[in-house]
């Protein structure tokens, strides 16, 4: 596992929204999809919205790998379930992130049902 550049970590951390695209069987990689996400320590993070029916999350799991972009940084990445451990503090930094959004959008990513749906984000 490749470990995020601490400066890299904190762009991407500090923007508001990641664009993530996942990679099709012949390598080429699906349109980006516009997510929320939280850095947690030294490890990037995402969840479905809505639940692990969701398109782009099927796909990422499917693929295990893709490419996201933001706060200027754009990085070819892995993705995998993230152990059930960061759960906690996963939603507390979503929360922290967005709540100013309202309980709607920050109650899809976060909780019991969310937390099956987190992603760990490593790059290359």
């Amino acid at each position: 596992m490749t470990a995020w550049d601490e400066a890299e970590l904190r762009r991407i951390g500090a923007a508001t929204e990641l664009r993530i695209s996942s990679r099709r069987p012949d390598g080429t990689l699906r349109p980006a999809v516009t997510i929320w996400h939280a850095a947690v320590g030294d490890a990037l993070y995402v969840r479905s919205a809505h639940g692990p029916e969701n398109g782009w999350f099927r796909r990422a799991v499917r693929s295990g790998t893709g490419r996201v972009t933001a706060g200027g940084v754009s990085k070819d990445v892995t993705f995998r379930l993230a152990d059930g451990a960061v759960a906690s503090e996963v939603d507390a930094a979503l929360h922290a992130k967005y709540d100013r959004y309202g309980p709607g959008p920050v109650g899809a990513i976060t909780g019991t049902d969310a937390a099956a749906t987190t992603l760990l984000v490593t790059p290359v």
